[in-house]
């Protein structure tokens, strides 16, 4: 296996298990995840820092999800595709902040080598959905993807949330309607509240 593809397998075995035991997780249970023995791990990665820091690193990287949201299907309905995107953010707040709560990162990033906050730019196929409705919008399509953005964090992330986090389909009807009665809206298309 190439070396690059290596490292990408040790790293996918490795971030469920910090999920789930945080840097309790020996490398032992690492390399039997990944299918190799813990000697291979270690010629990949010099300790278990540097392996746990490049699995934090690849938690934060935003490809995977871009490349989940340029799958959605464009003949969906605008609710619906909002949907479908939200359910993906969700899945990446929810993975980066369990591994991070796991690890017992409760703060800011301070390290050098880890990706360090940010408020990127919305993705660009968020916007791009906006964008392909744009007559059934008050505001700009990338405005409406970082509000859209925003309330997923906030309500999916659990020190935010406050309890339960929102479904995507009660922050997709806030985000679209608000939360003022509708009688224009029946039950069917996602009252909030």
């Amino acid at each position: 296996m190439p070396p690059e593809e290596r490292r990408a397998s040790i790293i996918a075995a490795a971030l469920p298990l910090l999920r789930l035991h945080g840097a309790t997780v020996t490398t032992a249970q690492i390399a039997m995840a990944a299918g190799i023995a813990e000697g291979t791990l270690f010629r990949v990665f010099p300790d278990k820092e540097s392996l746990v820091k490049a699995a934090i690193c690849t938690a934060f990287d935003p490809a995977p999800a871009e490349r989940e949201l340029d799958a959605i299907d464009t003949d969906l309905s605008l609710r619906d595709q909002l949907i479908a995107a939200v359910e993906i953010l969700q899945r990446r707040v929810g993975g980066v902040w369990q591994l991070l709560s796991m690890l017992g990162i409760n703060g800011p990033l301070r390290d050098a080598d880890l990706p360090q906050p940010s408020h990127p730019p919305p993705p660009r196929r968020l916007t791009a959905i906006f964008e392909a409705h744009r007559n059934q919008l008050r505001c700009e399509p990338a405005h409406a993807a970082r509000m859209l953005r925003m309330m997923t964090f906030g309500g999916t992330h659990p020190r935010i949330a406050e309890g339960p986090p929102l479904t995507a389909a009660e922050i997709v009807a806030v985000v679209l309607d608000g939360i003022r009665v509708r009688p224009d809206l029946d039950d069917a298309e996602g009252a909030p509240c």
